[in-house]
């Protein structure tokens, strides 16, 4: 088994790793390799796009985006909420890591992703509520990629429907390097926990890496 609770702080879940070959690596897997590592879940989300050449008052048109454009060589800071325009994730979540996006460059990170399960067309205007123009808004409308990471809970109690636990994790060519879950998960938790998967304990993670 891949994730394992660390002995000594249930705060977040801590990976453990074994390096494979280059050429095992396969960005569709869902399940962890013998050897113990894990990769992104293989999915299609679908996202607007400006196109204008489309003229009029909406030119946005439809435009899939896999995973593996979204990993592929790259090193990859996401992190993931229950829904745009609630509280915590509006006040604190994501304008935080929008603050400290040129930190995270800085550490040689190529991306910064925010994902939630909502539709594009929420996770557009929640942007540009937000004015976040660094990091990516990803949504993840039918929660493939959410269920398949394990983290799609119900939050019927709120009138949520389903939707994504929150969590961080650091991804390197779509390999999952570090991954901080809040705790309690479960469905219609009565709480929202928010201890872990903040920017700054993942900014402070990658500094160490780098230390």
């Amino acid at each position: 088994m891949v994730l394992l609770i660390d002995g000594t702080d249930h705060s977040f879940w801590n990976i453990q790793l074994v390096k494979v070959p280059l050429e095992r690596y396969h960005p569709a897997i869902d399940q962890p390799t013998e050897e113990g590592i894990m990769f992104v879940p293989s999915t299609t989300f679908k996202t607007r796009v400006r196109n204008e050449a489309l003229g009029g008052p909406n030119p946005f048109e439809w435009k899939d985006v896999t995973t593996e454009e979204i990993f592929n060589n790259k090193k990859v800071v996401l992190f993931a909420l229950p829904g745009a325009f609630t509280p915590t994730c509006s006040t604190s979540h994501l304008p935080r890591y929008e603050a400290l996006y040129d930190e995270f460059r800085a550490l040689g990170v190529d991306s910064v992703v925010c994902l939630s399960v909502n539709d594009a067309f929420v996770m557009y205007q929640w942007g540009k509520a937000q004015g976040a123009s660094k990091v990516f808004l990803l949504p993840d409308g039918n929660g493939e990629f959410t269920r398949k990471m394990g983290m799609l809970v119900d939050k019927s109690n709120l009138g949520f429907g389903m939707r994504s636990w929150r969590y961080s994790m650091y991804v390197e060519n779509g390999e999952i390097k570090k991954m901080f879950a809040e705790p309690g998960h479960d469905d219609n938790c009565p709480t929202d926990p928010f201890e872990v998967s903040d920017a700054d304990t993942m900014l402070n993670w990658l500094k160490g890496q780098k230390g």
